[in-house]
């Protein structure tokens, strides 16, 4: 079991996070990188058209756009980044997640 809940093969070593998951046709990946109770980790990867229907969350998102292009709206505003841009989607409120190309982002969970 790995350390401190993060992934046993990702520890102390030195990685370029959006080489962590890859790209899939009509696809959504991800990898989770650190998984504890205060929070999570996770990289993924958007094929073009792709995204996550609106949802709510209990806790405050950190999004971090890697590579590409995304169209991440909250609370029914759209917001476009784009690559070493980030946002952060308040807890309790509707946010949703399109691709408007291929992207990959960091997403960082805060509980």
């Amino acid at each position: 079991m790995a350390e401190q809940g993060v992934k046993a093969e990702l520890l102390a070593r030195a990685m370029v996070l959006k080489d962590l998951a890859a790209y899939q046709d009509h696809s959504v990946v991800s990898r989770e990188i650190v998984k504890k109770t205060t929070g999570t980790v996770t990289v993924f990867a958007f094929d073009k058209g792709e995204g996550l229907s609106e949802h709510t969350a209990p806790f405050d998102a950190l999004v971090h756009i890697l590579e590409g292009r995304a169209e991440v709206s909250i609370e029914g505003i759209p917001h476009t980044l784009e690559e070493g841009e980030m946002i952060v989607m308040p807890a309790n409120k509707p946010h949703a997640i399109k691709a408007l190309e291929r992207f990959k982002m960091l997403l960082v969970l805060v509980r």
